[in-house]
């Protein structure tokens, strides 16, 4: 340590002594911070941090000029001998539609410094002794190589820098040539964070098991990148392709040289919805095993976007060991700083003093999932999946009114049908839930006794027959009863014109951001879980069969991950029509579909039991909640 560094620690050392705090001297591998609190207090200045790009090179030439792949990364430090963690947020979005509900942009001195970081962690975390990173991804901005949509070069991009902070990997002074460049002030100790794109690279990082990633919070984040184009054989409606979603974002270099990648994206993406190769390369799924990392998850349940399967098969995929929590709100495609802010940066802040400083500050101790049960209503669960959740099946069972009746724990008998007319969508569906509807079918248990809380991803087993060659098959789960909750305007926020500030500022980089309020509505029903299906892919994802008209098939398939609690009084219920086209292209022939009920199933999983319900009356729908925007990833 410098003659200054020492003198530092001595003058932080005494004012330790004289005030209560707690200073950690620094050494090879430990950072000096003070707590109070419990939680790293901001001493390092802020106005006089180190600023700095880093050039690092991915291990890939997937440009193909010869030169390894290197992507930018800009960093601020504190100015200190002392070594620090650095959080690291990688993302295409930096000079495009930028970051945050402000979509703020980096930016640049004529000198090409780096001025601007997006978002507060800089504004907050620095001063309290971490460094920030925001890497552009390979083929974006200012890094070159090229964009593969999720592929192995987007990963590198967040891989090869922790190799760099851990001396494993090279960084350079410049985007061509230049000097190297080594990273001698970090401890080696990371974290990566990010919503949205930001947030799946961050679990693709993770599962390669990379040594010196820490910890890593995903927010509303792509465990399968299939599961953002498609499901189960169907693709969505809009959501194009990888090729189309890179080209937004891809700089000069990329939309000039990349146009294998890009060739091999497209071949990779069949739109019959079809489970290939490509897409195995992008289910960071089926690696989770490989994952050390702490876990701290956040989603949306409105969130069509990304949609809510993604988180809860990442997190049943984790191994045991690794410590985690999840946060889930009520809101859409929305960053907690935007729905639980002062609560977000407390834990956040907390999380980090942990994972990245080693503080005993027990936060892994306390309970691992909070839910948004009602309008800015938290409520705390100690593990995830909830003790208690089992898989119960239920069956539709035929009532008096043709295509209504009620969820047994017992097969029924006979069959139902619907007409797929291409034009149905959720809201329409669950209307009218006491009249015969020709577009669907729908089954309901009385109203219950006792609440039911139903945590994880429940499963749809259908024995359909259809009238054409093609069909695609739609499923929801629905809460009806009357509740007050977000409403899908603005995914679940308003934005205000007033600021609130986390963090120190500095010239060209303030820490102030507008408030939100939620957005409500009052409901008469809401779909709380909902799964989409092609038909022909009944016996395999990867290859699609021709459909026989009139011929049985039998199809199960995936609803999305929820953690919904039915209240007392309120019914559960399944309903089951054909093309959702709020999400989903019509097949090929509109078909009639005919449900064989006693094959027909539902396996949910619920905490307890499911409780008594009483008899069945007419339901009360005037207030359906509008349909929520699927929205488009950031951009």
């Amino acid at each position: 340590m410098s003659l200054r560094g020492w003198l530092t620690a001595c003058s932080l050392s005494l004012i330790g002594l004289l005030s209560g705090l707690v200073v950690v001297p620094a050494s090879a591998a430990q950072p000096a911070y003070v707590i109070k609190d419990g939680v790293t207090q901001p001493v390092f200045s802020f106005a006089d941090a180190v600023r700095e790009t880093v050039w690092v090179d991915i291990g890939l030439d997937l440009d193909s000029n010869g030169v390894g792949d290197r992507v930018a990364t800009d960093i601020i430090r504190p100015a200190t001998t002392d070594r620090v963690p650095v959080i690291i947020d990688a993302s295409p979005y930096y000079a495009t539609s930028g970051r945050g509900n402000e979509s703020e942009r980096k930016s640049y001195d004529s000198a090409g410094k780096p001025v601007k970081f997006p978002l507060f962690y800089d504004n907050y975390f620095v001063p309290r002794g971490y460094a920030v990173a925001l890497i552009d991804f390979s083929g974006s901005s200012r890094s070159t190589g090229c964009m593969d949509t999720g592929g192995r070069s987007e990963v590198a991009s967040g891989k090869a820098v922790i190799d760099w902070l851990n001396g494993r990997a090279t960084g350079y002074s410049a985007v061509s040539g230049g000097s190297t460049v080594s990273a001698s002030w970090s401890t080696g100790a990371a974290a990566m964070i990010g919503k949205s794109w930001d947030g799946s690279i961050t679990q693709g990082v993770a599962s390669t098991g990379v040594d010196g990633l820490r910890t890593i919070v995903p927010i509303a984040a792509i465990s399968s990148w299939y599961d953002w184009f498609r499901s189960d054989g169907v693709s969505f409606r809009g959501f194009g392709t990888p090729t189309s979603l890179a080209s937004g974002f891809e700089n000069a270099n990329a939309q000039s040289r990349c146009a294998a990648v890009r060739s091999e994206m497209t071949s990779g993406a069949p739109s019959n919805g079809d489970f290939t190769p490509m897409w195995q390369q992008r289910d960071y799924v089926r690696n989770a095993g490989n994952v050390k990392a702490a876990v701290f998850s956040v989603n949306g349940r409105a969130d069509l976007n990304v949609k809510s399967i993604n988180w809860g098969q990442w997190l049943d995929a984790l191994p045991a060991s690794v410590p985690r929590k999840l946060w889930l709100s009520q809101t859409g495609h929305i960053d907690p700083f935007d729905f639980r802010r002062a609560e977000w940066v407390q834990t956040l802040h907390r999380w980090f003093d942990r994972w990245l400083l080693d503080i005993p500050n027990g936060i892994e101790n306390e309970p691992r999932v909070s839910v948004e049960r009602g309008v800015d209503q938290w409520s705390d669960t100690a593990t995830w999946p909830p003790s208690g959740t089992q898989r119960q099946t239920v069956y539709p069972v035929a009532g008096s009114v043709a295509g209504v009746g009620t969820l047994s724990s017992s097969p029924g008998s006979s069959t139902s049908a619907f007409t797929d007319n291409g034009s149905g969508t959720p809201t329409s569906y669950i209307a009218s839930p006491n009249a015969t509807s020709t577009r669907r079918v729908l089954y309901s248990t009385g109203a219950l006794t006792s609440d039911l809380r139903v945590a994880g991803i429940s499963r749809i087993t259908v024995a359909a027959t259809p009238s054409t060659s093609s069909a695609h098959l739609s499923a929801y789960l629905v809460d009806y009863g009357p509740a007050t909750s977000r409403s899908t305007t603005g995914e679940g926020i308003r934005t205000l014109t007033t600021e609130s500030c986390w963090g120190e500022n500095r010239t060209g980089d303030d820490a102030c951001y507008r408030d939100t309020e939620p957005t409500t509505a009052s409901v008469d029903a809401q779909v709380i879980a909902r799964g989409w299906a092609d038909l022909a892919n009944y016996a395999s994802l990867s290859t699609p069969r021709t459909l026989t008209p009139g011929t049985k098939y039998t199809i199960t398939f995936r609803l999305s991950t929820t953690d919904w609690t039915v209240p007392r009084g309120h019914r559960l219920a399944l309903v089951i029509a054909g093309t959702d086209s709020t999400m989903t292209p019509s097949p090929a022939q509109l078909p009639r579909v005919t449900i064989n009920l006693s094959e027909t199933s539902a396996q949910i999983p619920i905490v307890g039991a499911i409780p008594q319900a009483t008899t069945m009356a007419p339901l009360d729908t005037t207030k359906i909640q509008a349909d929520p925007a699927p929205g488009r990833l950031d951009n």
